[in-house]
């Protein structure tokens, strides 16, 4: 199926007129007129050595800072945290076959990126992490939503997932469609009446910003116009439109939902919105160069899909190189709209910037 400019139709949407442009990876970043190394001095994340193994020295070695962030601690408290949040909002009840499955894939494992990321950001502008978690948990079943449809025979068709078989190889097709349904409508209910000590006008902010951000110009966006594209001739232009929706959408969402949620400003909303867009651009262009450098049991998911479908991807047009060089210049834009904020506060969104920006599966 193919679709002649298909990215003309979705131009006019928020998402789109609100995003910033990386179509030349050779372009020089504008910094921030604020930033400077005096005001904001590098702050690494402690990597684990598989990370420090496949990163460039210089980007991971810690030079002149002021204090040292453990990602990896901060990773797994809050990772297990929203484990635990996650258990505890899906519990398994009648009918039990529609929730065994939503928990099956909810609790499949996942680096829990997405609400991390919601968290960080409500602590960033001063908020307590634990009142995003309603919003982290319902950024998180809403990614595993987009899973469980995106794993489906008529979508991508894959078997594999996080290391286990996909929902419907489990449960069935029809089942992992509703299990999907049920999470995608669920997670709107659990924003609403799971959090507490946020005012309305907040929480229905929350709702909305969510909802735009994964609906026909958001998420669905992507995913329709990449369907669309299948055996297209795609530019930088059209992938990039595909990927700002698809991937990055719902990653702006995860940490505009969390310094909504803790109180931000509209200015610092607005930082970190740019912030979140060039990383999810990042995670999109990280995750093309690991679909064709990474083995099946390394990715936990089948590698090479993109290879064999002839995708268009980062690496397609750019090669690998310059696609690591276009993730480096991202991961540089994303933490400069952090330069006004509080380093020490900013050191885990720095950090889960590094990491999706190194990561190796």
């Amino acid at each position: 199926m193919s679709l002649v400019n298909p990215t003309s139709l979705f131009y006019g949407s928020p998402i789109m007129t609100r995003s910033p442009i990386f179509l030349n990876p050779t372009r020089k970043s504008q910094p921030v007129s604020s930033f400077s190394a005096s005001n904001f001095p590098q702050i690494s994340a402690i990597l684990t050595k598989e990370h420090q193994s496949n990163a460039p020295e210089d980007k991971i070695k810690e030079t002149q800072s002021k204090f040292e962030f453990d990602f990896k601690s901060y990773m797994l408290e809050k990772a297990n945290l929203v484990n635990q949040a996650l258990d505890l909002a899906v519990p398994l009840k009648d009918p039990i076959k529609i929730h065994e499955s939503m928990r099956y894939s909810l609790l499949a494992g996942g680096k829990r990126v997405r609400p991390v990321l919601c968290i960080a950001a409500c602590e960033l502008v001063g908020g307590d992490g634990l009142t995003a978690m309603p919003a982290a948990c319902a950024v998180e079943m809403i990614h595993t939503m987009s899973l469980m449809h995106d794993d489906l025979p008529c979508m991508d068709n894959d078997d594999f997932r996080r290391g286990k078989p996909t929902n419907h190889m489990v449960f069935g097709e029809e089942i992992a469609v509703l299990g999907g349904d049920a999470m995608l409508s669920f997670a709107f209910e659990h924003i609403a009446t799971a959090t507490k000590g946020v005012s309305s006008d907040r929480i229905l902010r929350a709702i909305g910003e969510l909802a735009k951000c994964i609906g026909s110009e958001g998420l669905v966006a992507g995913q329709v116009v990449d369907i669309c594209s299948e055996g297209a001739d795609v530019g930088l232009e059209h992938l990039e439109f595909i990927h700002l929706h698809k991937t990055a959408a719902l990653l702006e969402g995860s940490v505009v939902l969390g310094a909504i949620l803790g109180g931000g400003s509209d200015g610092e909303i607005e930082k970190l919105r740019k912030f979140a867009r060039s990383i999810g651009l990042l995670f999109q262009v990280v995750d093309d160069i690991l679909d064709v450098t990474k083995s099946s049991e390394e990715l936990g998911k089948t590698a090479g899909k993109d290879l064999v479908s002839d995708k268009t991807t980062y690496p397609k047009l750019l090669g690998i190189e310059k696609s690591r060089e276009f993730a480096e210049e991202l991961n540089k834009d994303a933490q400069e709209q952090l330069s006004e904020f509080d380093p020490r506060k900013a050191a885990p969104l720095i950090a889960l910037a590094n990491y999706i920006a190194y990561r190796q599966n």
